[in-house]
């Protein structure tokens, strides 16, 4: 079989310089089984398909993983590409359950139909994190699977090639350097950046060029001075040198506003040591050669980054004024730096043997863990965004342990991370020994502590709009998910509600009902109430449901018909049967049965003393007396006030509902919701809608409910001043 050309032979003797003991034979029995499968398939380019596995599998080769990752590469288009050939369940037969789940995980969601593109794309990610938590490999050679389709991406349309640049540079690139793959992360973030600004980034390779042109000879001479000095004193070292990279220069311009020449770490000269003393020992030896630049020392070795880098950091000044950095590592820090987590990936009879890979692992599990509380896609690439691709802050128990969190991450964040408990006990925070607002954002190196109370409700709902991490705002969730099923429902229903009236007409609570649970059961929920529940907690957001309540609004919900222009009372038009709901109980100049809506902008409820005004093609609007569109009415639309009064009503019309609205003034405190619920469900009243906002020491709190008149409407404000905390109740919404 001729496999010259496609790129196998090379692979081969990858592996054979590499020293390891990989499984030829079952390597080339996937080379084979790929080349068989993909017979016929080209890439974009013309080029036979083929050559791409193998192409991501010396790549995976040069990561160091080992023979299932390489055997995995190869047949990681299979699956999806030749799915009427192969199966994973063939895989597994053929190469073993690792292999197949890896495949697995590398494969995307093509069978399953999705409303948009952005939530087929989102959904393939959630499965690619779920695989990487169970199997970090899958990881390593979808990075292998990018690199080397960023390689080649000139083949595709000019379109695709921003696009595909685009999702590189925002999803993979930060995950290589959150997983440690520097060699990775530097060329895919400099090709990406070529296709995305290729006038910015040929501007700054130029740049780089000129500078780096002018001052070859001083930084080689630095680095044999330095050599020189510390092999005098005793230290075996290796000294390597290295420009910063186009995308680092570019990002550092443009982000924070620099000009090129005030990029100090352009230069960079790496001092490998044998011992972590060696490098400490190195660093005095930097100090004393040269001028030191204030606040530019990091010690990544006691404190090392989340993607397990360790080294010694330091700014200094050169000859001719030249800045440039200096890293101090030891070769297994230097190990790390080039290939991150992969440095530390070693199986022995196909299982892991680095036991404490998993606790450096832990972040991946938690991402996915925390966000299964979710339906949300944007919710799950919002987390992502923030957990991983942020730069970290460095803050300290009060033991001094460290922890890392994402970068403008506050207190509550940090309870949260100690443990779910801490979180939501968590009454206070103390930073460097004094009290602060448990919103307030952490900086690095603060020692942080959270003060508990076992009296406390639990988390605040506005919390969610706080925390910075997915961590925090899961366990939140969580919280809420479990405990306060009932306050989830209100607010759920109230955020439905609130959408709905946007729609043009009007609609009842039965009609209300119908739709909710229609859409409910479109999106897999049971009932109406575990929609309101999910949305309730966070789990879900209403704008991903806003069009199916559309759909089955307009389903329901038949639009009105535009009609004449009303001018007298004689072209009212009356029902021919009794109408239900708002149309009824009001008496217009004497005639029963005309058509009636009663006006949002004041409610009125029978009792209060009333006014009619002639609508143009909705009828009869029943204003209160003392409402304001009804005191401002201009001279000319006085003619069109009528005279309309509530008709006495007997039987089963007693139980005809009124929408009310009241505003509550109350103090802010965690469980204010749920008392004034179950105020309302003891007096058997439905909540329409209800909102709240913080007003300082104070929450002002919007409800609309169902009441039968007015005496019902007082004795509900009644029964609202009597829990505790509440200052005021008054009748209308604040404008």
């Amino acid at each position: 079989m001729n496999n010259t050309s496609d790129g196998f032979e090379s692979l081969l003797q990858t592996l054979a310089a590499s020293g390891k003991n990989y499984n030829i034979e079952k390597i080339t029995k996937a080379y084979e089984t790929a080349k068989a499968l993909h017979e016929g398939q080209f890439r974009k380019s013309g080029e036979a398909y083929i050559c791409h596995p193998v192409a991501v599998s010396k790549i995976v080769a040069n990561l160091g993983l080992d023979s299932d990752s390489i055997c995995a590469a190869l047949l990681h288009d299979t699956v999806e590409d030749c799915s009427d050939k192969v199966d994973l369940v063939k895989l597994k037969k053929e190469f073993g359950e690792q292999v197949a789940q890896m495949v697995d995980g590398l494969t995307k969601l093509v069978q399953i139909p999705f409303n948009d593109k952005e939530d087929e794309h989102m959904e393939n990610l959630r499965k690619m994190f779920l695989a990487m938590s169970k199997d970090i490999r899958v990881i390593f050679i979808k990075l292998a699977d990018r690199l080397h389709n960023m390689r080649t991406l000139n083949a595709q349309p000019e379109a695709k090639r921003r696009m595909i640049a685009l999702e590189t540079m925002h999803v993979y690139a930060p995950l290589a350097h959150r997983l440690g793959v520097q060699r990775v992360k530097q060329e895919i973030e400099n090709l990406a950046l070529s296709y995305l600004d290729p006038i910015g980034y040929r501007e700054v390779q130029n740049d780089i060029n000129r500078k780096f042109g002018m001052n070859k000879t001083l930084v080689d001479h630095t680095k044999a001075a330095i050599e020189k000095k510390v092999r005098e004193s005793g230290i075996e070292c290796t000294l390597e040198g290295r420009v910063k990279s186009v995308y680092s220069v570019y990002r550092k311009m443009f982000r924070q506003n620099k000009s090129f020449d005030e990029i100090y770490d352009f230069y960079a000269i790496r001092v490998i040591v044998n011992t972590e003393l060696e490098c400490y020992t190195v660093l005095g030896i930097i100090h004393d050669m040269f001028n030191s630049m204030p606040g530019r020392f990091k010690d990544y070795i006691s404190i090392p980054k989340p993607n397990m880098y360790r080294s010694l950091h330091t700014t200094v000044i050169g000859q001719d004024a030249v800045p440039f950095e200096v890293q101090i590592r030891t070769w297994d820090m230097h190990h790390v730096a080039e290939f991150g987590i992969a440095a530390h990936w070693k199986y022995k009879s196909g299982e892991k043997s680095d036991v404490s890979l998993d606790k450096k692992l832990e972040w991946i599990a938690k991402l996915v863990e925390n966000e299964s509380s979710t339906a949300d896609p944007d919710e799950f690439i919002n987390a992502i965004k923030i957990d991983i691709f942020q730069d970290e802050t460095f803050v300290f128990t009060p033991n001094g342990d460290v922890v890392t969190l994402p970068q403008n991450a506050n207190c509550i964040d940090f309870a949260y991370h100690i443990h779910s408990q801490v979180g939501n006990r968590m009454v206070g925070a103390k930073v460097n020994g004094k009290i602060v607002p448990i919103d307030r954002t952490l900086e690095n190196g603060e020692i942080v502590e959270i003060l508990t109370s076992s009296s406390s409700k639990g988390p605040s709902r506005n919390w969610l709009k706080i925390v910075q991490t997915s961590e925090a705002r899961g366990k939140i969730r969580q919280f809420f998910k479990k405990e306060r099923r009932s306050e989830n429902i209100v607010e759920g229903r109230s955020e439905i509600l609130a959408e709905m009236r946007k729609f043009p007409g009007t609609f009842n609570e039965d009609q209300f009902n119908a739709i909710t649970s229609t859409v409910a059961s479109r999106v897999g929920m049971e009932s109406a109430d575990d929609l309101f529940n999910m949305i309730g907690y966070g789990g879900l957001s209403v704008n991903k449901i806003i069009n199916r309540l559309r759909d089955e609004y307009d389903k329901v919900i038949t639009p009105a018909t535009e009609a004449a222009p009303i001018t007298s009372v004689s072209q009212i038009p009356v029902a021919e049967k009794k109408p239900s709901g708002e149309y009824g109980n009001v008496i217009v100049d004497g005639l029963e049965g005309c058509q009636v809506k009663f006006a949002r902008c004041c409610n009125p409820l029978p009792g209060d003393n009333i006014v009619g005004f002639i609508t143009k093609g909705y009828g009869i609007s029943v204003h209160k007396c003392d409402c304001p569109h009804i005191i401002h009415c201009t001279e000319q639309n006085k003619d069109r006030l009528v005279n309309v009064e509530w008709r006495k009503v007997s039987g089963t019309q007693k139980d005809q509902q009124y929408e009310a609205l009241m505003q509550i003034v109350a103090e802010d405190r965690i469980s204010m919701l749920a008392d004034i619920s179950v105020a309302l469900a003891e007096m058997r009243v439905s909540i329409l809608q209800i909102n709240s906002q913080k007003l300082g020491i104070q929450s002002l709190i919007n409800i609309s409910v169902s009441c039968k008149n007015l005496d019902h409407f007082n004795s509900i404000i009644s029964k609202l001043k009597s829990i505790k905390g509440v200052h005021d109740v008054t009748r209308g919404y604040a404008k």
